[in-house]
């Protein structure tokens, strides 16, 4: 038989789509041929494919072979359509059972010598190889990250004689299984009771990670805005399979790649101010995932935020609000998720001094309005609560940590009010509508009133008035609340201390 089809998967965004790897031999001059728009690592595949299969003893055709890489209108890129490839022309010609090829998908980059190199993305095509109800046969290296998927049947090789001796049912590869350690998913050594004083912040921080709520915090150097920043992870829920099945996925395919030790971690990603655009949402010629995606279900932490670029951080606006970004080329389009949890800190002023406890510093108004206007009034709007994180007393460095709460403490309080937002709503309340916010964020007529005298006074916007809505509603949920109440209410305009500034300037 002189033709061969063999099941593999390409890359698009987080997708893995099927591609058929179609191997033909034909007389005429010896030569080697790949179709379907095979990008240049695809192309150059047909030098480590010769010599890989002439090192595992194997003969290599002398006839005129043709690959198509169906369909032909996807993009092909990197190694991993090395193995597949070598597979088709063993088969085309005869060396190995082309009938046993059928119930099974293959990925995985050859060397020189027919060992097997792993590649990235192996996680979402384990996901779609199970989909498909056929096993996959990878690197073993990619092994532990693809046996993640508890539906697929993993089968990990070394070599190319492996995979041949399996087709052949000479020695079969054995079903790989991995045993995750319950404790890998805990925080580590990261806690909340870390963090010395900053009561305040705490309580604020403990809102955002119940209701989903980005965070803005306001204070001089050293206070601690970065301290408190990299423990929101250690309190909010664990994730379940689906989160870390599409969390995973993007670490999968990104440069880093991904390892079985951070299964069901919630990201946290602290990209420096230098950073482009590109950078945070994504972007290449072969679309890759950005800052935005890579904190999906986590925490994106943006430190220093007035030095960041304003035209950069304009292009969080969209993921804020959809939790996606699309990525669009001329010739392609890709599609990643990103709800991600912001979390910023800033400056009071360009000198950093000392804020009092009216937010306010030694600094004249138009100074820290010039400061302050580095970060559209858009984007502030989008960030629920903006909180002064003032500097900590003497006295109180020498207290124990251990008289503090822990995260153990506060992300019990945290599950619990989620609890209460999926009974009532399906879903936390960070990412209610408009229209669920008339629904579920009624007030009193007094405590309408209150919170319509706090809009006139710091010429709040609309936008702004749901966000109060949202976080009142939160602090509900976790003091276990039916309604809002109005010291509800009260707190959450309290986290808008940058409307005060700005008011006040």
């Amino acid at each position: 038989m002189s033709l061969a089809r063999v099941y593999s998967r390409a890359q698009v965004g987080i997708d893995a789509p099927l591609v058929s790897v179609e191997v033909h031999l034909s007389n005429g001059l010896p030569g080697l041929s790949i179709v379907g728009l095979p990008e240049a690592a695809v192309r150059e595949s047909k030098d480590r494919v010769r010599a890989a299969i002439l090192n595992s003893r194997f003969e290599f055709p002398a006839r005129r072979i043709t690959i198509n890489l169906a369909p032909a209108d996807l993009p092909k890129e990197g190694g991993r359509f090395d193995l597949p490839i070598a597979l088709g022309i063993l088969a085309a010609s005869g060396q190995l059972p082309a009938n046993s090829l059928n119930t099974h998908e293959f990925i995985g980059e050859l060397g020189l010598s027919g060992e097997l190199r792993p590649v990235r993305g192996a996680l979402p095509v384990a996901i779609q190889t199970a989909h498909a109800g056929r096993s996959l046969i990878l690197p073993r290296a990619n092994a532990a990250e693809a046996c993640l998927v508890k539906a697929a049947r993993i089968l990990a090789a070394d070599h190319l004689l492996d995979i041949s001796a399996h087709l052949c049912g000479q020695q079969l590869l054995v079903e790989s299984v991995l045993e995750l350690d319950p404790e890998l998913s805990e925080p580590g050594n990261i806690d909340l009771s870390d963090v010395k004083g900053q009561h305040r912040a705490k309580r604020a921080l403990e809102v955002a990670a119940a209701g989903g709520h980005n965070m803005l915090m306001i204070g001089s150097p050293g206070t601690g805005k970065t301290m408190l920043a990299s423990r929101l992870a250690s309190i909010l829920p664990p994730m379940d399979d689906t989160e870390a099945a599409e969390t995973a996925a993007i670490s999968s395919i990104s440069d880093a790649g991904f390892t079985h030790s951070q299964w069901k971690k919630r990201p946290f990603r602290s990209p420096h101010h230098t950073a482009s655009g590109v950078a945070l949402v994504g972007g290449g010629s072969y679309p890759r995932p950005g800052e935005v995606s890579l904190a999906h279900n986590g925490v994106l932490f943006l430190d220093e935020l007035t030095e960041f670029d304003r035209h950069v951080l304009e292009v969080l606006r969209e993921p804020i609000e959809t939790g996606r970004i699309t990525i669009s080329r001329a010739a392609r389009q890709a599609e990643f998720p990103a709800r991600f949890q912001l979390i910023a800190a800033m400056n009071p002023c360009p000198r950093g001094c000392d804020i009092d406890e009216y937010g306010q510093c030694s600094c004249s108004s138009e100074v820290k309005r010039r400061y302050r206007n580095r970060v559209s009034a858009p984007l502030l709007d989008r960030i629920d609560l903006h909180i002064d994180v003032p500097r900590v007393p003497r006295e109180m460095l020498h207290t124990n940590t251990r008289q503090a709460e822990t995260s153990r403490e506060v992300r019990a309080r945290v599950i619990l009010a989620r609890k209460f937002m999926y009974e009532r709503q399906a879903k936390i309340n960070a990412g209610l509508s408009n229209r669920e916010v008339e629904t579920w964020c009624r007030l009193s007529a007094a405590d309408q009133t209150l919170l319509d005298t706090a809009m006139e006074k710091f010429r709040l916007s609309a936008r702004a008035y749901h966000r109060i809505l949202k976080v009142a509603r939160t602090i509900a949920d976790i003091e276990s609340s039916p309604d809002i109440q109005k010291p509800h209410i009260s707190e959450a305009i309290s986290y808008r201390s940058l409307d005060r500034l700005t008011a006040n300037s």
